[in-house]
């Protein structure tokens, strides 16, 4: 059974919230206060602002978002800033409403996209908004990682949106959200609807930091026999991800059970001639690398092994961080700066946190 069909008869605000929490009650999930504030202002028809931190649930408040919209007939449309990201939340909502009920649209590719939920880009659904304005099938956006409206080159793609669909309930999600009262009075302006700003300073995972000046390798050793992988090291170059995981090659991060593990998983995955052969190596020695210049089956495989708890070290770009759901203890930068375009710039603060 799928929670698709757990949508009530009537979609009352009361009943729509009595059926979502049964279902993550069922799940073991106990509603933190801040998502229960957040879905009760979803139900109820409110614009949401939801600015809490990394690892609170934010997905959980997106998930009954749809259920909501499906409640209510309408198509609702969850964004990303990266294909990584799309594609995750894709495979992710098919396990909870069902493959009939969840599409997606890429630049790559379109998958089932008349269904009632739609994973794309956030330049996507920019383009729809720009092409059909009021008039576009979109009945709610959950816009995920919501702070890059600030972005010079890409923030017009949350920005439209918000100008261009004025009948769409509106769910704005991010960790490192700043002063949001101009987005409460503009949405509730140009909708018609409340907006609430659901805020929470509760860290689930408090963080913790360290300044190392010890080399790379020494660093790495010291954190896997301290049992604290798995590690993502973040490089600001692809290439530079790849030779960093060859190197860590010369530790041993598995036991013989582990790597056993591995090939299980792996199965009879096929790995092409060239970067795929150099992955199985890696993977098989319980690192992984994670970088958009990956294929998308090749990047499904390091967030599947990594979900699974079987890679101890993953060295990659900051796509992983954006999002992308892994568990993850440590997180190592190889560099506090890194080149945006234009100029070699320090690191800005939500890059990090």
């Amino acid at each position: 059974m799928t929670l698709a069909d757990l949508l009530p008869a009537d979609p009352d605000p009361d009943a729509l919230f009595e059926a979502f929490s049964s279902w993550t009650a069922e799940r073991g999930i106990e509603l933190y206060p801040a998502q229960e504030e957040a879905l009760i202002e979803v139900v109820s028809g409110a614009n949401v602002i939801l600015s809490t931190p990394t690892g609170s649930g934010k997905s959980l408040v997106a998930v009954g978002a749809h259920f909501t919209a499906m409640a209510n007939g309408k198509r609702s449309y969850y964004t990303a800033p990266i294909k990584a990201l799309v594609s995750e939340k894709f495979f992710s909502l098919i396990e909870i409403f069902g493959a009939d009920n969840v599409g997606m649209m890429t630049g790559d590719s379109s998958v089932n996209p008349d269904a009632p939920i739609i994973c794309c880009t956030a330049e996507i659904l920019a383009n729809i908004a720009l092409r059909f304005g009021a008039d576009a099938p979109v009945g709610q956006v959950v816009a995920d990682e919501f702070h890059f409206y600030s972005e010079p080159d890409r923030g017009w793609a949350w920005q439209v949106p918000l100008i261009e669909l004025p009948q769409a309930q509106f769910v704005l999600m991010s960790a490192t959200l700043g002063d949001v009262s101009f987005f409460e009075k503009d949405l509730t302006r140009r909708t018609g609807r409340d907006t609430a700003v659901v805020t929470s300073a509760q860290r689930p995972v408090p963080l913790t930091y360290r300044y190392a000046l010890t080399p790379l390798h020494e660093t790495m050793s010291e954190l896997l026999h301290g049992g604290q992988a798995p590690v993502y090291v973040v490089h600001f170059a692809q290439a530079a991800a790849v030779e960093r995981a060859q190197a860590l090659m010369s530790i041993n991060v598995t036991t013989r059970a582990e790597k056993d593990a591995i090939a299980d998983v792996i199965g009879d995955f096929r790995f092409s001639a060239g970067f795929g052969k150099t992955l199985s190596r890696l993977v098989r020695h319980g690192i992984g690398v994670h970088h958009a210049g990956m294929l998308p089956k090749y990047r499904r495989l390091v967030e599947q092994l990594a979900q699974s708890g079987l890679l101890k070290v993953i060295c990659g770009t900051d796509t992983l961080g954006v999002g992308i759901n892994v568990p993850i203890r440590t997180v190592v930068f190889s560099a506090l700066t890194k080149y945006d375009g234009v100029r070699q710039r320090h690191l800005k603060a939500r890059e990090f946190h």
